[in-house]
């Protein structure tokens, strides 16, 4: 069975470096993760997305709509927008 451990690296330009010393043995061997930076306005769009989805779900088309006559004490600070 093999064990994992999990370290953090950089790469230089030139070749990948440990951030923390670890002892490895020859011929160890590695599975390399590479995790590119999010673009910059693919941040943005994943949380509009998720923003989108959960509106989605509160108001399905199934939502009911509801008219002013149905409101029953009606909010003295909106004001019809």
């Amino acid at each position: 069975m093999t064990s994992a451990i999990r370290l953090r690296a950089h790469y230089d330009g030139e070749k990948i470096i440990l951030d923390e010393p670890f002892e490895l043995e020859p011929e160890t061997e590695l599975i390399v993760t590479v995790l590119q930076p999010a673009g910059p306005g693919e941040e943005h769009e994943d949380w509009l997305r998720l923003s989108m989805s959960g509106l989605a779900r509160a108001y399905g088309d199934e939502e009911p709509e509801y008219t002013m006559d149905m409101i029953r004490e009606p909010n003295p600070d909106y004001d019809g927008r």
